[in-house]
């Protein structure tokens, strides 16, 4: 059957294998993402585009009314959307810490709320967030960045308690490094060093976080809620 799903900041990286993922599955997919277009290749699946900074609580309003109006009610909410301003803790601002938590974790806060309403009347639905291995891990340079997505974790499991008994679930994909544009930038050198901390040896591919927001979103996983999946060639185990 073909459900409503919304992935936010579908637009690139790991959002857009994700969206590709769920529309290649036959699911009526929408993205968000602050320009309010859809790549190429996911126009050509008929993914839905819809402009939303997920910062302002209006714009996240007026986007789940127009996913609603052309697709229907939220089904299966992926949570991505999420910025990085890294900067060691003596040099880092008010508004570099505030900013990237206000996106990951307040934005993420933003998007579920909305989605619920739509979820508790159905008495079913899915939630899955997008959290980091830095979030388990911590990284020097990265204390704004780590405690979002930390919190990530417990927003999830309290959801989980929460809305559990009405059949929706919410768990946390937890990615190490993935290959994409914003890891694309680094040194050779520096992916050489970060590749030498994963026990596999390699980056993943964004196809391999969408394969696991596939399953959590599928009936196979139905009982299985709260939990935080790793995706991280085995950088972070242990945490």
């Amino acid at each position: 059957m073909s459900r409503s799903v919304l992935v936010t900041g579908g637009n690139r990286g790991i959002g857009l294998a994700v969206a590709r993922a769920f529309a290649d599955a036959g699911d009526k997919v929408a993205i968000t993402s602050r320009s309010g277009e859809a790549p190429q290749e996911l126009a050509e699946l008929g993914v839905l585009a819809v402009k939303c900074d997920i910062t302002d609580a209006d714009q996240v309003e007026q986007a789940y009314k127009e996913v609603e109006e052309k697709h229907s009610a939220v089904e299966v909410l992926v949570a991505n959307a999420g910025i990085t301003r890294d900067q060691l803790l003596l040099r880092m601002s008010e508004e570099d810490f505030t900013g990237v938590v206000d996106t990951n974790l307040t934005g993420t806060f933003r998007v579920v709320k909305r989605a619920s309403k739509g979820m508790l009347r159905a008495r079913k639905g899915r939630i899955l967030l997008i959290s980091s291995v830095v979030g388990l891990l911590g990284s020097a340079g990265q204390a704004n960045y780590a405690a979002s997505k930390a919190g990530l974790v417990g927003f999830a499991r309290s959801l989980a308690r929460e809305l559990g008994s009405r059949n929706i679930t919410c768990n946390v994909i937890a990615p190490g490094f993935v290959d994409t544009e914003m890891t694309q930038v680094l040194s050779d050198e520096q992916r050489a060093g970060i590749v030498g901390q994963v026990p596999l040896g390699r980056y993943a591919q964004p196809e391999e976080i969408a394969s696991s927001a596939r399953f959590l979103a599928s009936d196979e996983a139905a009982y299985i809620t709260g939990a935080v999946i790793p995706v991280d060639g085995g950088l972070g185990m242990g945490h």
